[in-house]
Parts: structure tokens; sequence; C-alpha cells
């Protein structure tokens, strides 16, 4: 079969479908492999090292999409929508939930589209979601404490504080993924904790790995809002897999959080948890709504690519390789799991949550 890894053109976007690694396994199976000319030089792997691994590297993004199988990170961008076809099939991060123009495009075309984010596991997990998940939660604490700094037009606290000064209030809310690294990272620079979920298991899980460090609270309304108020840093880290997120905070809320705090809303890919957030980008990462700073990049993971990209092919790795050696149809037959990331076949929307979550969100 030919897979095709075309060069990422979302906005600061340097991560790449499949590294040299990837490649290799695929070319030893007999699958060709057409890269994109410089389609992995933002995670530092030059055409020489896919070309040492057995791919052949084609000169534009026409060639790779020219493939059977299309392997990439980030959504199709309406740029790329004219590559789409029947006879194409692909496989990437979609989040079609907040995004009906691009499931539009992706049912007019044809193709047959798995996303990464629905793929399962055994156990209930998304394994395809969670390493990009781990990263986006560490880095939502680090950019945090960035745009909490007077120079970025924060509110100039520290997270850890020093002796006779008080930490920072990191409120996060989610204990999935997102929610446990945001808070390993919250607690390893010292700041107060608190952490809620509707999950009774996970809050318990978070309270024995941080014994005395972290406040655990079951997330209602009311709690939610008592310490919105109270945080200088919020992170949203809720998900809902293939829907849109639930609107944890509203624009009366965030009108009543403190000066200067900042909500980094990690769920934005499927729509955000803040009524008042919306995506943004690397280039152009935050804005502000009464007071407080929002950070909402799509591809947050996209500013460290090479360690991104490395922990997406480890996770994606098998999924290709079933994709490549068996054809879609009879790779999600065999795994229930990569069918479960089946999102778009033969002009449909064939994934229940998401087909639910377009139908009340029709753009």
């Amino acid at each position: 079969m030919q897979v095709g890894v075309p060069k990422e053109i979302k906005v600061h976007e340097y991560r790449v479908g499949l590294v040299p690694a990837t490649v290799r396994e695929l070319t030893a199976r007999g699958h060709q492999v057409l890269v994109e000319q410089g389609a992995g030089q933002g995670v530092g792997y030059d055409d020489g090292a896919y070309a040492a691994a057995g791919a052949t590297i084609v000169p534009d993004a026409a060639s790779a999409w020219r493939a059977d199988l299309v392997v990439k990170v980030k959504e199709p961008q309406p740029a790329e929508f004219p590559y789409l076809r029947p006879e194409l099939t692909l496989f990437t991060y979609l989040h079609l939930a907040p995004d009906p123009r691009q499931a539009q495009a992706l049912v007019d075309s044809g193709c047959t589209a798995l996303a990464y984010e629905t793929v399962t596991d055994a156990v209930g997990g998304l394994p395809l979601l969670a390493p990009m998940s781990a990263v986006a939660g560490r880095m939502a604490v680090q950019v945090g404490a960035h745009w909490l700094e007077k120079a970025q037009g924060g509110r100039g606290v520290l997270l850890g504080g020093v002796p006779g000064v008080p930490a920072a209030h990191v409120v996060v809310l989610g204990a999935g993924v997102v929610g446990s690294h945001a808070t390993r990272v919250a607690v390893g620079l010292g700041a107060e904790v608190t952490v809620l979920d509707l999950s009774l298991s996970k809050l318990e899980a978070l309270d024995r790995e941080y014994p005395g460090r972290v406040r655990t609270v079951a997330a209602t309304r009311e709690t939610i809002e008592a310490y919105a108020v109270r945080a200088d840093l919020l992170v949203g880290a809720v998900l809902v897999p293939g829907a849109a997120a639930p609107r944890l905070v509203d624009r009366d809320l965030v009108g009543k959080m403190k000066a200067g705090s900042v909500i980094v809303d990690v769920a934005i890919d499927q729509g955000g948890c803040v009524e008042t957030s919306r995506p943004t980008t690397h280039a152009d990462p935050t804005y502000v709504v009464d007071g407080v700073i929002h950070y909402g990049v799509a591809n947050m993971p996209g500013a460290v690519p090479r360690t991104s990209a490395q922990a997406l092919n480890n996770a994606t790795r098998p999924f290709v390789l079933a994709l490549a050696d068996k054809g879609w149809r009879q790779a999600t037959a065999d795994d229930p799991h990569l069918a479960a990331g089946l999102n778009v076949n033969a002009g449909r929307i064939v994934h229940g949550a998401v087909a639910a979550a377009l139908q009340g969100n029709p753009g």
C-alpha cells in the first residue's frame, strides 16, 4: 500500500504524522511511503533520515496526498480539502464536533476518515489522545505560569510563591489524563492545587498520589463557581469522547474571576469548556475577556514537536501498520478499538457521538 505523509500546514504546527522509525517498519513490510519534502524538518528529521528509512521523498503535498492511506497529525485544513477523495483513507486527529465545515468537506469527498481521538482501548481509554493530552496537560501549567507574569498582562504572581508569600492557586477542571498531568506539574512547582471532577474514583487516585498536597472536590455548579473565582490559573481539562466539551464556566463567572488571572482551556479542540474560550494559535495565543487572560491554542503539543511526534508515533504505530497491512475494512473488522476511530465513511458521519454533536452545532 502507498502511505502518504504530507507536511502539516496549520499555523505553527511542526509535528509530523510519521517519524522515520515508523516509516522503517512500513517499508520493511513492503509498503511504499511517500513523504513530502521537508515534512519532518520541524521535528529535526531531514529528508535524508526518511530516505534512509526507505521512504520516497516527493516534491509537494499533492504527491503525498495521492497515497491510499494518508497519515497526519492535525485535521485537514481548507487548503487541503481538494485532496480528499473517495479512494482515500485518512488517519489523523479530526475533532469534528466543533468543526462542521471540516465535517462537511469530509462527507462531501466520500473519503474514509479515522480519528485518533476516538480510537479506544480495552479499559475504556483513548490511547491515541492520551500522549498528546499528557503533553498538553503539562504544558498548560507551564504556559499559565508564563501568562501570569506581569509583563504578559497577568496578575504578577509566582506559582510556587516564596517563603512568607502564598503560592498561586491552580484550579483544574477534570481529573483525566490532561488534568492529572497538569496537577503533577502544578504540584511540582509548589502551587496550591484544587482539582474538580465528577468521578470520585479519579479524585481518590489523585488524593492517594498527592496526600495533603492536592484538594480534590466533587464537581457541581456550586463548587465550580466557588473555586473558579479563587483561581489564579484555571485549567480546562474535560473531555467527552467525540462530543463537544461541556460548558462548565459561563461568561458571568468569568467576569467574577480575578483581574489578571489566566484560563488555559485545553478542551478547546472540542469547543472548549469555558463560554468565552475560542481557538487561538501559537502565533497569537491569548486574548482578554473581562480582565481575564484566555489561552486557547488548539494544537498545544505542536510547541514541543519532537517530543510530541515521537510520543504520538509510539501510540499510533500499531494502528498505522494494521491499516497499511489490511486496509481499513479488514483492520476495523479485526479490531473494535480501531473501529471506534471511524468517523466518516461513504459520505456519512458514522460515529454516534460525533454525529450527535454536529447536529447540535450545525455551523
